[in-house]
């Protein structure tokens, strides 16, 4: 199957030279003109890659990253920047991003550059707790060869248990995680969302500490 790359450019011809190259070489990929698109596609597919301009309308490449981390979507990031983009950098690394490209750029070494990256972060996008994995990349949790059907929330919650096994996680983690600071969050949405997780996996693997939260267990 081949690897499935998300395209954030507002520049129409642009991106859709760059769209004719990449599938030359055989990626998949979607070409989206605006951030809130962009947003939209990331959660009805699943990507190996996102290419992101910055300035773009509605939200911007930065601003969407940083919310896709905040959703513990780790898939590899470039940025294709601008001349003037090139002091936001920084920022962008400290969000999240793992390479980027000066426009305007040899498409060749773009090529190459996704190649790097996507070797780099290949079998590195999984943490597991018995035959319970979760798949960073894909954004996906796997019970042996089964993958789970599971919300974004319960997906954000499986995986914060997944990657603190053995250790609690408390109900701060957990509403830190799958709600913004503004939302008003009880204990029985927690509960909720537990107990959907239970009936996937087996109630013995997670255990309620009393009061505190709760524990992945083997």
């Amino acid at each position: 199957m081949s690897n499935k790359i998300l395209l954030l450019e507002d520049d129409l011809l642009f991106g859709e030279s760059i769209v004719d190259v990449l599938e030359e070489e055989g990626f998949g990929v979607v070409l989206c003109r605006n951030g809130q698109s962009a947003l939209d596609e990331t959660y009805k597919n699943q990507f190996d890659l996102y290419l992101l301009d910055i300035n773009v309308p509605l939200i911007d490449g930065l601003s969407l990253l940083k919310e896709l981390r905040r959703a513990n979507d780790l898939t590899p990031t470039i940025y294709l920047t601008s001349h003037n983009e090139i002091e936001k950098l920084s920022q962008a690394f400290e969000i999240g991003a793992d390479d980027y490209l000066k426009k305007p750029f040899n498409i060749d070494e773009l090529i190459v550059r996704i190649h790097a990256l996507l070797r780099r972060t290949k079998g590195k996008s999984r943490d597991c707790v018995g035959t319970l994995c979760i798949d960073e990349l894909h954004k996906c949790i796997l019970m042996g060869d089964k993958e789970l059907e599971l919300s974004l929330k319960e997906y954000q919650l499986m995986g914060l248990l997944i990657r603190n096994a053995g250790e609690i996680v408390t109900k701060e983690m957990i509403m830190d995680t799958l709600w913004s600071p503004s939302e008003m969050i009880s204990d029985g949405a927690i509960r909720v969302y537990i107990n959907r997780l239970k009936q996937e996996i087996g109630s013995d693997m997670i255990v309620n500490i009393r009061g505190v939260g709760y524990r992945l267990v083997s």
